[in-house]
């Protein structure tokens, strides 16, 4: 792995490119508030950040990420449109002994425009695969948006809906839930004793929720079990976006079919048509990117639209690059207002083993 002074420089170069891409430097405190920052980072990042105790701010946490802290600081204080560049150290805990660090350089680039998403998406994306082009990376895209889009859109509760919304970063768990929605599995156990039950509330309650939770909560689990399945016809069209991957034009061609079957994606194909011309006008071979409808599901729970990454040849090793788009994010933490807003991340130290160090 690359030593600290390597990866600074590949940093710093990289750095020097953003700012010269019309990016504006900011800083992000190290010590960032885990109370605000945790939930929105999913379950991954809260399983892996190193938390401490504060005698005076209370719980705080190492930073595991810029792009939260960066959103966080111009919802309160940006102004619009607004390019940021920055570069530090990032700190995540790994489950097991590996060569990757706990402790690693970040340097990333974030775009805040309300005026066409769809090229603000493809301006990130061919800067980066601009500077990663020496170290012939594979770059791969996708669209959370439209899988959320298709599960907004089914003939079913909304607080199913809900549930597969809230799994949608977690595959099997998506998984399971789908299909115990649509009447393939059978519900657990747990649940079922429940539904069996007499309706009476547990004496005496036991755990944090009162008791006007646990009886609305019975009432949403027995909804659940009161409703028809999800159609097998909606279930195997949202399976078919799941397994969607291809060369972009091709992947569009299909979704476009599927959205006859689900019409709530149409509006997000729409974009992603809009965000394949802005790429090409920058000079993306748009034809050979790799799309894949599930990209995405495994990283950062913020994501809710594009996301990209790219790798290298070895499998084992996380990606140099990733990043998306995150409108969500920002209403979050602007306490009522909200921009539209993409941006992403390299790790340099990979960047600096792999040989791509020249930007």
């Amino acid at each position: 792995m690359a030593d600290k002074a390597a990866s600074r420089a590949v940093a710093d170069r990289l750095y020097a490119a953003f700012l010269k891409a019309g990016a504006v430097p900011v800083e992000a405190d190290i010590l960032q508030p885990a109370e605000v920052l945790l939930d929105l980072y999913g379950e991954d990042i809260r399983a892996r950040a190193y938390v401490t105790q504060d005698p005076l701010r209370g719980e705080m946490m190492l930073r595991p990420d810029f792009t939260v802290p960066v959103v966080r600081e111009h919802m309160a204080h940006g102004a619009e449109p607004a390019r940021y560049a920055y570069r530090g150290e990032v700190f995540r805990k790994q489950e097991h002994v590996s060569e990757r660090k706990s402790e690693y350089f970040q340097v990333g680039f974030e775009i805040f425009d309300r005026d066409n998403p769809s090229a603000a998406d493809a301006e990130v994306f061919a800067l980066f695969a601009g500077l990663l082009a020496p170290a012939g990376l594979r770059a791969a895209t996708g669209d959370m948006a439209i899988l959320m889009a298709a599960v907004r859109g089914l003939k079913t509760l909304d607080s199913r809906k809900a549930a597969l919304l809230r799994h949608v970063w977690r595959p099997a768990r998506f998984t399971r839930l789908l299909e115990r929605f649509g009447g393939l599995v059978p519900p657990p156990e747990s649940r079922q004793r429940l539904l069996e039950g007499t309706g009476m509330l547990p004496a005496p309650l036991v755990g944090l929720r009162g008791e006007a939770e646990i009886a609305a909560r019975i009432a949403v689990i027995r909804a659940d079990a009161a409703a028809p399945p999800i159609s097998a016809e909606e279930v195997g069209l949202i399976e078919d976006l799941l397994n969607l991957s291809g060369p972009s034009p091709e992947a569009l061609t299909r979704l476009r079919m599927l959205q006859h079957g689900l019409p709530a994606i149409g509006p997000a194909v729409d974009l992603m048509e809009a965000r394949l011309e802005a790429l090409a006008a920058r000079g993306i071979a748009v034809a050979a990117l790799d799309f894949e409808a599930s990209h995405g599901r495994t990283t950062l729970e913020y994501y809710d639209g594009f996301v990209f990454s790219f790798h290298a040849a070895d499998p084992a090793l996380p990606p140099v690059a990733s990043g998306g788009r995150y409108d969500a994010l920002t209403a979050v933490l602007g306490q009522g207002r909200s921009i539209p807003a993409v941006g992403g991340v390299i790790r340099p130290g990979l960047l600096a083993d792999l040989g791509g160090a020249r930007c």
